[in-house]
């Protein structure tokens, strides 16, 4: 496709796209035209607002039906767009893919596709895509935010300059954020509250090992927060990870929670209120999932009264590349969640989702990601990525462990 001019189509106009969509008009010599679009035209006009009012750039904004390939196409024809950046919800991620194709442009993500009537997340629908984005002279990149994204360029980084083979990875993602709220998701509840409710699964000796919901805890002392339960959990990186370092015996994800969240989610499954299959309510279909999100408190709402800070990064072990045997790292970063709004009006989950979107975006736009076909984070090359991480508000730090994790 040749040189790339910069124009960009965010889709969605969550807490993710604020964060996102700031970052990207404060690098305008990269994103030289975003237009932003949503189901929600005033959402879109609010993140615009907001945008104008702290970096001082114009963005155009779209009301967009997301699951009509037909209206992306056209919006990105109209937009002259060059890549597609969905942050919209992952139901979406297929239909997108398609109008992409039909539209001749790149594509990016920050989750992968699961069906609205499954949890479940898998690659295997968008890795269908490979051949046909791949003849078509395009680029998918799949999963770049914090994790999956960073926790998996942290990997290729380890794999690249200190490890030749990963054994062990363990994935560490750290919330130690806390607002006024009784119980409040810290990213999308529907998603959030799908995603830690699912069956546990984790990587071993070449298979999948199943374990139910929220039953494995271990404490962790995380830098700059402190000791915290920490539970084993299912997350789509296990997926790409285990698959593109064959090598890796063992890959687990862990994410920390508060007592008071564990029991509040216990109660609303027990309940019910967390099915998401269709009930019948006063004559009306419901799903109940989507019934509570919306009487839960918008996560994109909290930021002003969020405090703390956020600890996410990879524990590996393996070969290292001098010859020296066996050696563990630990790579991270430690994000501020008061930071995070002062910058740009976000909290720090919304910010470590939205800045790794933007850097992968920029990856695309500067000509380093653009081989034709369907890629996640940890195929690509690292180095420049890891670079923007430190530049633009999520600097990462590594550190040698005396030996692998003992849990």
């Amino acid at each position: 496709m040749g040189t790339l001019s910069g124009k960009t189509l965010v889709v969605g106009a969550g807490g993710v796209s604020h964060a996102a969509v700031h970052k990207m008009a404060m690098n305008s010599n990269i994103f030289t035209e975003i237009t932003l679009a949503s189901r929600t035209k005033s959402k879109c006009d609010a993140i615009a607002k907001a945008v104008q009012e702290r970096v001082g750039v114009d963005i155009a904004t779209a009301e967009l039906d997301a699951y009509k390939v037909e209206d992306t196409v056209k919006l990105i024809k109209e937009t002259g767009a060059e890549i597609l950046v969905n942050l919209a919800l992952p139901y979406q991620d297929l239909v997108l893919m398609d109008a992409c194709l039909e539209a001749g442009i790149h594509y990016l993500d920050t989750a992968n596709y699961e069906p609205e009537d499954e949890a479940k997340f898998e690659y295997h629908w968008q890795w269908a895509y490979q051949e046909r984005f791949k003849e078509a002279g395009l680029t998918a990149i799949l999963g770049s935010g914090f994790d999956p994204g960073v926790t998996s360029v942290f990997a290729k980084w380890l794999k690249k300059h200190k490890l030749d083979t990963i054994r062990q990875i363990d994935v560490l993602d750290a919330n130690g954020g806390s607002n006024d709220q009784e119980f409040a998701t810290n990213f999308n509840p529907e998603i959030n509250l799908r995603e830690v409710l699912a069956e546990v699964r984790h990587w071993e000796n070449g298979a999948w090992q199943h374990s139910p919901a929220m039953t494995h805890k271990v404490e962790f002392d995380f830098p700059a927060i402190g000791p915290k339960n920490m539970y084993l959990m299912y997350h789509e990186e296990l997926e790409s990870l285990s698959t593109h370092f064959p090598e890796i015996e063992r890959a687990r994800f862990w994410m920390t929670f508060g007592d008071a969240y564990i029991t509040h989610a216990k109660v609303l499954e027990n309940v019910g209120m967390t099915r998401i299959d269709p009930v019948m309510h006063d004559g009306k279909e419901i799903i109940p999932i989507q019934f509570l999100k919306t009487l839960l408190p918008d996560p994109g709402d909290l930021g002003a009264e969020t405090k703390g800070k956020a600890c996410i990064g990879d524990i590996a072990t393996g070969q290292a590349k001098d010859g020296s045997g066996e050696k563990t790292y630990y790579i991270y970063n430690i994000c501020d969640h008061e930071e995070c709004y002062a910058e740009v009006g976000s909290q720090a989950v919304s910010y470590t989702t939205g800045v790794p979107a933007m850097i992968g975006a920029a990856q695309v736009l500067k000509g380093n990601w653009t081989e034709p076909g369907v890629w996640n984070m940890e195929q690509l090359d690292p180095d420049d990525f890891m670079d923007m991480l430190n530049e633009h508000g999520l600097p990462w730090q590594v550190h040698e462990l005396d030996g692998p994790v003992d849990f």
